[in-house]
């Protein structure tokens, strides 16, 4: 079994429009609704790869409801905890004249003490059946800095492999803690290091504390510093599309071939490919099945050699 964490769950919400202009109204050709939040779009596509997978984190008030009867037919087990808040919204808005996509996230609800220790409870009693555990997204106002750190020791104290995909501070504090996985973007990345050049901000965030550091490049693909040496996964070309979701479906990648235990290549290979065929899939979290299964033929993975 491979858990996944949202702290902070959604419900995402996807708008179509003609063409997005500032200052002016529009009509939306097209409306998704779906339950969404970084874990939550992982477990799916660990569902879609033939995992089981679990998803646990924070869902309250009314479109917390909506959430969960919407998680319902999925084939993930909800182990969800209930806060007394209202769970959030987010709203991806697609300009269909130029593939790109604005993105508009609600905060989320404040989570009290005594939600934090029910989760805790939860996620204890969860690692004893995982294989793996991906701790995702941002923290719920009222969840301390520190939380994935914590989340992190606990997991190693379990023997569960963690791969950690947050920002910020709390990944900052969280690679501190060792996990086993860390997922940056650039932007995250140059962050927590303070270097703009990838491959070096890459081995920086990962003497910091990661066993390995995944770097998502965007149309450039992946770059992965690990125990066992340095790659770049490389997508055949730039596509236009929905990029909500492509993150989480390279998270998805690289925790189903940990778990199978593929060698690094084959690992990357399927993430890049994942996340590709989520840009060209027309809502968040999903990913264009026919899509994946041609990419996994025409991803480009290349070794860096060590500077002599």
């Amino acid at each position: 079994m491979i858990l996944t964490v949202t702290l902070n769950t959604a419900l995402d919400l996807t708008y179509r429009v003609p063409a997005l202009v500032p200052h002016t109204s529009h009509r939306v050709t097209e409306v998704t609704e779906r339950p969404g939040g970084k874990g939550l779009n992982v477990a799916r596509v660990l569902a879609a790869l033939g995992h089981e997978a679990v998803v646990t984190g924070f869902a309250g008030g009314p479109t917390g409801a909506v959430l969960r009867d919407q998680l319902a037919p999925l084939p993930v087990r909800d182990a969800l905890v209930p806060v007394a808040g209202n769970t959030r919204r987010t709203l991806a808005v697609v300009d269909e004249a130029t593939g790109d996509t604005t993105q508009l996230n609600e905060p989320g609800p404040v989570v009290t003490a005594d939600e934090w220790a029910a989760f805790l409870t939860t996620y204890e009693t969860l690692l004893r059946d995982a294989d793996a555990v991906a701790l995702c997204g941002s923290l719920p106002p009222g969840i301390h800095v520190g939380a994935y750190a914590e989340l992190v020791r606990r997991a190693r104290a379990a023997g569960v492999p963690a791969l950690l995909d947050t920002s910020g501070e709390p990944l900052r504090r969280g690679i501190a803690a060792r996990p086993d996985l860390v997922k940056p973007n650039v932007d995250e990345l140059a962050q927590l290091t303070g270097s703009q050049e990838p491959l070096r901000a890459t081995h920086d965030a990962r003497r910091r504390g990661a066993r390995t550091v995944v770097s998502s490049l965007g149309a450039d693909g992946i770059l992965a510093a690990t125990p066992d040496g340095t790659w770049q996964a490389t997508p055949p070309a730039k596509v236009l599309g929905n990029p909500t979701g492509a993150g989480d479906s390279a998270v998805a990648g690289l925790l189903s071939g940990l778990v199978e235990s593929l060698p690094w290549p084959a690992r990357l290979t399927r993430a890049v490919a994942l996340a590709t065929a989520t840009v060209l899939a027309p809502a968040a979290g999903d990913f264009d099945r026919t899509s994946y299964e041609d990419l996994l033929t025409r991803v480009t993975v290349t070794e860096h050699t060590p500077a002599a």
